[in-house]
């Protein structure tokens, strides 16, 4: 992907250079040059980063708010302003961002609970209302404790497991276990 993002940028910033502000007058006598109207060129390594430093910004912000983390801000900086050393800073420290959020995403801390839970509930994509998904969450839940998620994916059966259990953990917080009382008694947590 990395590639064919450098190599269509490459592209872009050659053939806006080929592009000439110049017309030939009827008879080749000369040639006036028409201000203003040649494309700014903008570098190779501008684009690809540009578009690294977007996804790993996304990432990070996605996986914070799944995980009810307030999300990082940004310094306010134009990658446009800055230079391609400073550029790869930015990046390499948003890319560290992004892989930690995912990392500490990928383990909530009653992990082993949900998975029992889920085990006697439905498909993690159940799209059967009026419950959904692996933890059979109603939308009212779903508004609740993952408004993000339900508006950005609709309902939990378009969630990620990891997703579901996160808002289940926010719920966990204000009524414990008790939204999956029967589970919740199988799997000894009532």
């Amino acid at each position: 992907m990395r590639r064919l993002v450098l190599a269509s940028a490459i592209l872009l910033a050659c053939s806006a250079t080929a592009v000439s502000a110049s017309v030939n007058l009827p008879g080749g006598a000369s040639t006036v040059h028409v201000p203003n109207t040649a494309p700014r060129v903008v570098h190779a390594p501008h684009i690809a980063l540009g578009g690294e430093l977007l996804r790993y910004e996304e990432d990070t912000w996605h996986w914070q708010r799944v995980m009810g983390i307030a999300p990082t801000k940004t310094a306010g900086r134009s990658l446009a302003a800055a230079s391609v050393s400073s550029e790869l800073v930015i990046v390499g420290l948003w890319r560290m961002r992004a892989e930690a959020a995912e990392k500490l995403a990928k383990h909530p801390p009653h992990l082993q609970q949900w998975l029992c839970i889920h085990h006697y509930e439905g498909s993690w994509t159940d799209p059967n209302g009026p419950y959904y998904g692996g933890l059979q969450m109603d939308v009212t839940f779903q508004q609740s404790y993952g408004a993000w998620l339900f508006r950005h994916k609709g309902t939990a059966d378009h969630w990620t497991p990891l997703e579901q259990m996160w808002v289940a953990e926010k719920a966990l917080k204000s009524r414990g276990f008790w939204p999956w009382p029967n589970t919740a008694r199988d799997c000894g947590l009532l």
